[in-house]
């Protein structure tokens, strides 16, 4: 039985991903790993509706994955999204022919991420 999934990106600077993960999309940094000072950063970032492992560390996972996120009320992550006026990313709020509305944002490391709320047809 599978209670949760937690992907894992591949980040490359730490102060550019807490700048995108906390600052930007509003996600609070549960705990951080380091085997010695001066070795890779492994962390967990968590929002209400997510939680993402980031890995400095190279052999844990590739950068430009993509993941889907459903969320309850899409076009309030937009506003908020829109409001903090990030200078690396304004991402729209989309309605897909497949039936949601979607808001998509890339990390500084080519990682994806697809909020999204499912809409009826009209």
């Amino acid at each position: 039985m599978t209670l949760a999934v937690m992907p894992i990106f591949r980040i490359f600077d730490e102060a550019k991903a807490k700048e995108f993960y906390v600052d930007f999309l509003g996600f609070q940094v549960d705990w951080e790993h380091r085997y010695e000072d001066n070795f890779p950063l492994y962390m967990q970032v968590s929002s209400p509706d997510c939680v993402l492992h980031l890995t400095e560390h190279h052999g844990d996972a590739c950068p430009g994955a993509a993941i889907r996120v459903q969320v309850e009320d899409i076009e309030l992550l937009h506003q908020t999204l829109a409001g903090k006026s990030y200078k690396y990313a304004r991402p729209g709020l989309e309605k897909t022919s497949w039936g949601t509305h979607e808001v998509s944002v890339t990390d500084p490391f080519g990682n994806r991420i697809h909020f999204f709320q499912p809409h009826p047809f009209p």
